[in-house]
């Protein structure tokens, strides 16, 4: 997965450490290691944010990371509010 605000890749991983790895892009140096799974990752997606990755791993366990952070908006302290989120208004 490619990172929607910086230069980062993330790539999964099976036998023998089942991790997901950060890169840096173009050097590809390696940012971080992300290990919990106990089998082989199948699957990974990025939330809608591009802060967060759910993967997706053989022995039937769905795992959330904080791989990319906060998008730069948020971490300057900007309040963003939700209030039309996809098209309905926000419930309080």
């Amino acid at each position: 997965l490619w990172s929607k605000y910086q230069r980062e890749i993330c790539s999964s991983h099976g036998f023998s450490e089942n991790q997901l790895i950060l890169w840096k892009y173009p050097s590809m140096t390696k940012i971080q290691e992300f290990k919990g799974h106990t089998a082989r990752v199948l699957h990974m997606d990025q939330s809608p944010d591009g802060g967060s990755v759910v993967s997706a791993a053989a022995d039937e366990t769905l795992r959330f990371w904080d791989v990319f952070g906060s998008p730069p908006n948020e971490r300057k302290g900007n309040n963003l509010s939700m209030g039309n989120f996809c098209g309905s208004p926000m419930i309080r």
